[in-house]
C-alpha cells in the first residue's frame, strides 16, 4: 500500500525548526520508506540533532556566513537581499529527506529530528508532500 498527503506548515521565522511531530502525526501505520518533499525553492529539509537547540542556531550562523546577504554580486534579488541566498542555501541542503518506518513508527536515531530550514526573512506557509511506500 502507498500513501501520499500534502500538508502546510508555518509560517516559521527564519532559522532551523524541528518539524518531526508535524510529519509523524500524518504517517499511516505502514512499514516501508517515508519521503518528505518541500515544494519551495527558498526553504529546505534535513535530518539532524533534535535535542540541543544550539545545533539549530549554529546551523543558521554557519549558513549565514557561508552564503552572506552582504555580497553585492547576486543578480537575483528582486524579493530582497535574502532572495538568491535562500535559493543557494536550499540547494545546498536539499528539498527532501527519507527515512524508514516500521508499523507507523519512524526509525530515526534517538538524537535525530526532521528540520524545516527556513531561509527567508519573511516566509509564508510551506507546502510539504509526504509519501510512504510500504505495506
Amino acid at each position: 500500500m502507498n500513501f501520499q498527503k500534502e500538508i502546510s506548515l508555518g509560517p516559521y521565522p527564519r532559522g532551523f525548526h524541528i518539524i518531526s511531530s508535524e510529519i509523524v502525526n500524518e504517517l499511516p501505520v505502514l512499514t516501508g520508506l517515508v519521503h518528505v518533499f518541500i515544494k519551495h525553492t527558498s526553504a529546505s529539509l534535513t535530518i539532524n540533532e533534535n535535542a540541543d537547540p544550539d545545533v539549530r542556531e549554529d546551523f543558521e550562523s554557519h549558513f549565514n556566513l557561508m552564503v552572506s546577504e552582504d555580497g553585492n554580486y547576486f543578480k537575483h534579488t528582486i524579493e530582497g537581499p535574502d532572495d538568491m541566498t535562500s535559493h543557494i542555501k536550499s540547494s545546498l541542503l536539499g528539498s527532501s529527506v527519507s527515512f524508514p518506518i516500521k508499523n507507523g513508527i519512524p526509525q530515526l536515531g534517538v538524537w535525530q529530528g526532521i528540520y524545516l530550514c527556513e531561509h527567508r526573512n519573511k516566509a509564508s506557509k510551506r507546502k510539504i508532500v509526504i509519501t510512504v511506500i510500504g505495506n
